[in-house]
């Protein structure tokens, strides 16, 4: 998942994320390396806000978008 290149490149941090989010540090953390997957379409949506991106262009890959 693209998810922590765009918000190292965004220089935002996990929990500052997180919190915008409204989900914890460790579970964006979890969403990051692959331990979770599937989440809500509400916190893609929220996550891709916060990250001024889109949803597929976090959580889908290259082929699909």
């Amino acid at each position: 998942m693209k998810l922590r290149m765009i918000r190292e490149a965004k220089s935002i941090g996990l929990n500052q994320l997180a919190n915008k989010v409204g989900v914890t540090g460790t579970y964006l953390s979890y969403l990051e390396r692959g331990l979770r997957n599937n989440p809500s379409k509400e916190v893609m949506e929220k996550i891709a806000d916060a990250l001024n991106e889109t949803v597929p262009s976090i959580f889908y890959p290259e082929e699909v978008v």
